[in-house]
């Protein structure tokens, strides 16, 4: 109803919008439709749970007026605690993991929350463990409700009551695929099994991560800590089993790299025009890689999480998708691109010889652009420099131009970036290269045969 007009703003939660994909998934036989939950007050699915979880704690009477919520969140079960607990008077206090984004704690304190980074690499049952110190919390703070999204059923109660039935309708009873970035369990359990209800057909299949032991609990119900390990992927796998989860609401299990997500993500971004999490990056990588089990006549409902906007500083930025080999460098372009614009250290070449080798010690670098009305005349090397001073230490007094040694190789940003090892010897241990607007950038060999260590 879009004239409607609401009381507040939890009464927004839900009846999210369905919209076909193309590009992304062209080459599958069938149509795939997005569940686009950033559409939320909160920008993600958790808000359907966070409210529901609330709403059942109150009835309950686990937690009494003023009092704390408290949870262990990756940052959007905490975004929707957070705008409940606006609405209804309550204080939050959130515990969250060091591999989430920034941005994510960054909001949750926007919306006067008080979070508390604990480390990611350690057991669940370790005391600095953002479970524990959640648990702990709870203990000590009168008046407290500690949330415990993976194990409160109400979380997949919300789906089986709400994400279950729009997608139902939505699709006039017409979907045959559900496919979830699975973590907690509720999104994918509460709606497959409000789905499966209404036909026992559809499959329900779930994205998993590589470090997380849920799809071998699944196929042989074992908790195998062998598979558990470090992954970068944000929101979804688990090293441990949720109470949350039920066998018989999925059919499938898909592990996706963390890198197939993150730039799956980004194309979502570019070619369908929806700013997406990494979840949605990930749960469309794990079904192309399903493609082959589809038909023409299937139609596949994906979840797409959360709002690209928590991941600005993590999967959509160049610098950091480089640094994990995730950027796919093909150019000198694109290998710039990934390092950010960082400031090009450069001398006049009327300054002191002096002035160089300070601004070599500064910068910790072994080369250094020398100027001349703005554009590049030469050159000054650590080597270079290092032979001069031990022939004739009097040179230090001597300008910059008297001493510069060749300029730097300019090459085109179009250049393949595997030709740049024809520029890079023992004269030359960095090259530059210029934007449209004729700023230069330099690359050093350290920056490239950190590329191809990556896989470039």
């Amino acid at each position: 109803m879009p004239n409607r007009v609401y009381d507040n703003i939890l009464q927004t939660i839900g009846n999210t919008p369905l919209v076909r994909l193309n590009r992304v998934v062209s080459d599958l036989p069938c149509k795939v439709y997005a569940k686009v939950e950033s559409f939320n007050p909160g920008n993600s699915i958790k808000d359907r749970m966070a409210l529901k979880m609330l709403e059942v704690a109150e009835r309950e009477g686990k937690i009494k007026p003023g009092g704390t919520i408290i949870e262990g969140t990756s940052g959007n079960t905490g975004m929707g605690l957070a705008l409940a607990a606006i609405i209804k008077g309550y204080k939050c206090i959130f515990a969250t993991t060091d591999k989430q984004s920034k941005e994510k704690a960054d909001i949750l304190k926007a919306h006067g929350a008080e979070v508390i980074v604990c480390p990611t690499d350690v057991d669940p049952e370790d005391p600095r463990s953002y479970y524990q110190v959640a648990r702990r919390l709870q203990t000590e703070i009168p008046n407290s409700w500690y949330v415990n999204q993976y194990d409160n059923l109400a979380n997949r109660l919300a789906h089986y009551e709400q994400t279950g039935p729009e997608i139902w309708d939505q699709t006039e009873g017409k979907v045959t695929h559900l496919v979830v970035a699975s973590g907690t369990g509720g999104t994918i359990v509460g709606t497959g099994r409000f789905l499966k209800e209404k036909n026992p057909n559809i499959k329900v299949w779930a994205i998993d991560s590589y470090g997380s032991l849920l799809k071998k609990w699944h196929e042989t119900g074992e908790l195998d800590m062998n598979e558990v390990h470090p992954y970068i992927s944000e929101g979804f796998g688990e090293d441990f089993l949720p109470e949350n989860y039920d066998r018989a609401a999925i059919d499938h299990f898909e592990k996706v790299t963390d890198r197939d997500g993150a730039v799956m993500a980004r194309r979502i971004t570019k070619e369908e025009g929806i700013f997406v999490g990494y979840s949605a990056g990930s749960v469309i990588a794990g079904l192309r890689q399903l493609k082959d089990q589809l038909k023409p006549d299937d139609l596949v409902v994906v979840i797409f999480h959360d709002h690209g906007s928590r991941y600005v500083g993590k999967v959509y930025n160049d610098e950091w998708m480089l640094d994990r080999g995730f950027l796919e460098v093909k150019t000198v372009g694109d290998l710039q691109s990934g390092l950010g614009r960082r400031r090009l250290v450069t001398i006049d070449m009327n300054s002191k010889v002096t002035d160089a080798m300070n601004l070599m010690k500064k910068y910790d670098i072994e080369q250094v652009p020398v100027m001349l009305n703005n554009d590049i005349v030469g050159t000054v090397t650590q080597a270079g420099l290092f032979k001069k001073l031990i022939e004739v230490p009097e040179v230090k007094d001597e300008l910059v131009g008297d001493i510069m040694e060749k300029s730097l190789p300019l090459v085109d940003r179009s250049m393949p970036i595997d030709r740049l090892t024809h520029f890079i010897n023992k004269e030359n241990g960095a090259v530059l290269t210029r934007d449209d607007s004729g700023q230069y950038y330099i690359l050093t060999k350290y920056d490239i045969l950190n590329a191809f260590s990556k896989g470039v």
